[in-house]
């Protein structure tokens, strides 16, 4: 049987450049059926959509929209099954990727800590503006919240994420793969496919790498200096549509309360382990909850 192997050039939603982030292979296997699997070229998670039509001698069963997780390297997908007595399958699709999960339902209730050391008190600022955040380009409607903070103060992750981006004073690198513009930030990929973005955070120790798994109240790095404000932007992309959708946290303001954040109100920083561990298997609890 024939092996046809395709490659595709996907769209990265924030650039008019295309950018190969991921391949697609397709395989006829020695049944007649297609073996469908993918390659994530970068070194963070990434959000596969396949949209088929003209399919014939063959039925698309996976649910749709298809949306798939792709780990770095190789991930397998999905296989098209041939009709019985007909032809090989044949088939035309498009492909698109995404940073964030387009059709994942954000936890709107989740309790996020506070990023900064249990035990201070901390004010909330208005974020008046997101200049910078994609070049001079500036979502219509967003929303983010600001701490006050001073350069050098120590910053903590909120929630479970994977490190999908680091980025020091200046940025460097190929621009279409950038997550934003923004510098001194980390961005996580969250447990319910949202982004976070930690604005104003350097990480002088270089302990963090894109791809590494961080939880709940495990430090980031620190204030970057000659700035006043940490800021949290939370964000998702939408499946049809260039524009992105913005998410209110609530978050942890005492051992058992949780509310959304009031500017010009003063919070005390409290890290409980019980919120620390919701997003924790029993044996990461028993490694990092001590």
């Amino acid at each position: 049987m024939s092996r046809i192997v395709l490659f595709f050039v996907f769209l990265f939603i924030f650039s008019a450049t295309k950018a190969q982030l991921a391949e697609v292979q397709a395989n006829y296997n020695s049944v007649g059926d297609v073996d469908f699997v993918a390659y994530n070229n970068t070194l963070a998670p990434l959000f596969l959509n396949v949209d088929f039509a003209d399919l014939e001698n063959t039925t698309f069963n996976e649910p749709l929209p298809y949306i798939k997780l792709l780990e770095p390297g190789f991930n397998t997908l999905f296989t098209l099954q041939r009709h019985p007595e007909a032809e090989v399958p044949r088939f035309n699709y498009q492909i698109k990727t995404f940073r964030s999960n387009p059709m994942s339902l954000a936890d709107l209730d989740f309790p996020y800590l506070i990023p900064l050391a249990p035990g201070e008190t901390v004010s909330v600022f208005d974020v008046k503006s997101l200049a910078g955040f994609w070049g001079s380009e500036e979502p219509e409607s967003w929303n983010a919240v600001g701490f006050k903070a001073r350069p050098g103060q120590p910053v903590f992750a909120g929630r479970n994420g994977i490190v999908v981006e680091i980025v020091g004073k200046e940025r460097s690198g190929d621009p279409k793969i950038w997550y934003h513009t923004w510098n001194n930030s980390v961005t996580l990929l969250q447990p319910d496919g949202t982004l976070i973005c930690y604005r104003n955070v350097v990480d002088n120790n270089k302990k963090l790498k894109v791809g590494e798994k961080v939880f709940a109240g495990q430090p980031l790095g620190v204030v970057a200096p000659q700035t006043t404000g940490l800021i949290l932007l939370i964000f998702q992309h939408s499946l049809d549509s260039d524009k992105l959708r913005f998410v209110i946290p609530q978050f942890v303001t005492g051992e058992n309360e949780t509310g959304l954040l009031l500017s010009s109100q003063k919070y005390s920083v409290a890290h409980p382990e019980e919120i620390r561990g919701l997003e924790m298997s029993n044996r990461e609890k028993r490694k990092y909850l001590k």
